[in-house]
């Protein structure tokens, strides 16, 4: 593994101290008392707080400089606590001596004094057996000195091809963080290139205090270039070898390279049949320049339940639940069991069911590609039909990056509809041959609660109703976008845009799942569930184009709970792309966001704002955010 840089502490043996320094290094030498100090915890002692913490800082940057001292300090972690011994107090105050002066290394200031009293008395001087038995007031004082720039700034010899950081150079700040990025980079150079064991060979850092310069010269050691050789399963797994190997894809005689390591790692974490996954490079390469890749996994328990809820004023009740088999036959399959039960006590509503099951194997088709089969059973009761339907589909999908992946399948399904629009609800048999694909890049910072990032989801599915000889297609995109502003980020931008269409049948004739609707908390809140729909010369049904715009503004009052605001609109139409002659509405509202492990509980209030499908107030719980 590469070799990290350690300037943490030190500046160099032979740097040249002026007489500040000495006494930043007496100083120092108190800190050996805070092992001490941790012994003498268990002796009975009175539990009482500290009364004040204060930071003096010199010198024109001293705000930033407190903040930056403040987040790294033990003992202002424990300003906000209540009933804390003085020895927590004294050990806290001894083992901050060396936290400051890191983070004042960090900042690049080299010649900083630092100075921790308490009660008057210098921490570092108090013995650990003659604690106080109280603290009233602990003062920091630091004498940053001058803000050290580069002299030298050497490291060799490098791969060009991988650029370092453009802080390392002359007159530049000399922050030590820049510097240990520096070595980082220079090694993970080499490594990108097949050097999997360069490090830095050698170091010279010498702080001139005098002229505030920093000289640093990194002598780098890049070693053999290997190709990648064997892979060997190192611990015992449920999962057979060949197939962790398969799943992991490491391009056996190829050049090595870092990134093909940590996506083998992604690959069998993404399977979730493990709950632990390290891929790591042997301590040693071969005499025929190949290197060994060590593969050390730990099952998760092969079968899981769950089950979910959510709540719509006007949708009513939906419950959910699955079963999971992680690995069904000894390869890392998934086979996932889910049924589900919505429009309980909808307004107005019946409910539907389904029952669907999906099976996955990973690494069919190479590394990236997945193999999947599905089948379901669903009852779809709606004001406009009764939908009973079988499904049935297999296909592929495939990782072409860490952004983007496609899938293509095919899929029967056939259906019993009666249509309750016309007299004496007739029923039908619709039987349907279709070729489902989808495209997605997501380049969002968190799937469930997103705050930078884009996310592009594209369907098409050509297909044919083989019952009644016509042809078709269904289209959807789906674009949402999130930006961040604020010091801390926590005010959120999202935005999102949803098309959908269908080309080919008329509404009468097409299967009543690719008709379009809009209306409730998948498209426009505050509006009732599926209210926005086409009249068809006197017959309503849904619409064969749809668009909707959707906006919030998101705000985190604190770690845990946010506040949001947002509108939505959708718009259905009878032709095929959105053409404007269709009908708007639309509807805002306000909510709360509460962060758990899972994602946000979500708790929306809105109402209707346009159109005229709907009136009163609408209500909205459940898990993630509304996109």
């Amino acid at each position: 593994m590469a070799q990290r840089l350690d300037i943490s502490m030190r500046a160099n043996r032979r740097a040249k101290r002026p007489a500040g320094a000495g006494r930043l290094r007496s100083v120092l030498r108190g800190t050996v008392f805070s092992v001490l100090t941790g012994i003498c915890l268990t002796l009975p002692r009175p539990a009482e707080s500290y009364d004040s913490l204060t930071f003096n800082v010199a010198g024109p940057d001293k705000e930033a400089l407190i903040q930056s001292l403040r987040s790294v300090s033990i003992l202002s972690q424990l300003e906000g606590e209540e009933n804390r011994a003085p020895q927590d107090v004294l050990a806290a105050a001894q083992g901050d001596y060396a936290r400051l002066v890191e983070a004042l290394y960090a900042q690049g200031y080299y010649s900083a004094v630092v100075r921790i009293q308490i009660d008057g008395r210098e921490a570092a001087t108090i013995p650990p057996f003659s604690v106080p038995e109280r603290i009233g007031k602990v003062r920091v004082k630091v004498d940053p000195g001058p803000t050290f720039t580069f002299g030298k700034a050497i490291v060799a010899p490098i791969n060009k091809r991988a650029p370092l950081p453009e802080g390392f150079a002359r007159g530049q700040p000399a922050r030590a963080t820049v510097v240990r990025d520096t070595a980082q980079a220079a090694v993970d150079g080499w490594r990108s290139a097949g050097y999997a064991k360069a490090g830095i060979a050698d170091q010279s850092i010498t702080a001139r205090h005098a002229d505030a310069r920093l000289d640093v010269s990194l002598a780098v050691s890049k070693g053999r270039q290997f190709r990648f050789g064997d892979v060997i399963v190192t611990s015992e797994s449920a999962v057979r070898e060949s197939r962790i190997r398969q799943i992991a894809g490491i391009p056996r005689g190829q050049t090595f390279d870092p990134v093909e390591v940590d996506d083998a790692a992604q690959r069998l974490r993404a399977t979730g049949t493990f709950r632990s996954v390290t891929v790591s490079e042997a301590d040693q390469g071969g005499p025929d320049d190949t290197l060994d890749i060590m593969i050390d996994v730990t099952d998760r328990k092969p079968r899981r339940f769950g089950f979910g809820a959510e709540l719509s004023s006007s949708e009513g009740v939906g419950l959910s639940g699955f079963w999971l088999h992680r690995n069904l036959f000894g390869g890392a399959e998934r086979l996932r069991v889910e049924g589900e039960a919505t429009q309980l006590g909808g307004s107005g509503m019946r409910p539907d069911y389904a029952l669907n099951a999906r099976f996955e194997k990973p690494a069919v088709y190479g590394a990236d590609t997945m193999f999947y089969a599905t089948t379901g059973f669903s009852y779809d009761d709606e004001p406009d039909y009764i939908d009973r339907s079988f499904t049935l589909g297999l296909g592929v999908s495939r990782e072409f990056s860490k952004q983007v992946s496609g899938e293509l399948g095919i899929s029967y399904s056939r259906s019993r509809i009666t249509d309750l629009y016309l007299p004496g609800d007739p029923t039908r048999m619709l039987t349907l041959l279709s070729l489902p694909t989808a495209i997605t890049i997501d380049r969002r910072d968190d799937p469930l609660d997103a705050t930078e990032g884009l996310f592009l989801r594209a369907e098409l599915e050509p297909f044919s109703i083989v019952s009644h000889g016509e042809a078709g297609a269904r289209y959807a995109l789906d674009l949402r976008g999130y930006r961040a502003f604020g010091v801390d980020e926590s005010l959120v931008l999202a935005g999102r845009l949803q098309l959908a269409g269908l080309v080919g049948p008329d509404a009468q004739t097409a299967p009543p799942d690719f008709l379009l609707y809009s209306g409730g908390g998948g498209t426009v809140r505050g509006q009732p569930y599926r209210s926005l729909d086409v009249d068809y010369s006197g017959t309503r049904l849904g619409g064969r184009s749809f668009m909707g715009l959707s906006t919030e503004v998101r705000y985190d009052v604190t770690d845990t709970i946010g506040v949001v605001g947002f509108a939505d609109a959708g718009y259905v139409g009878t032709e095929s792309f959105v053409d404007g002659s269709g009908d708007w509405h639309a509807g805002a509202g306000l909510g709360l966001r509460y962060d758990t492990p899972v994602g946000p509980i979500r708790f929306d209030v809105a109402g209707p704002v346009g159109g005229d499908t709907g009136d009163g107030v609408q209500i909205y719980i459940g898990i993630g955010q509304a996109f």
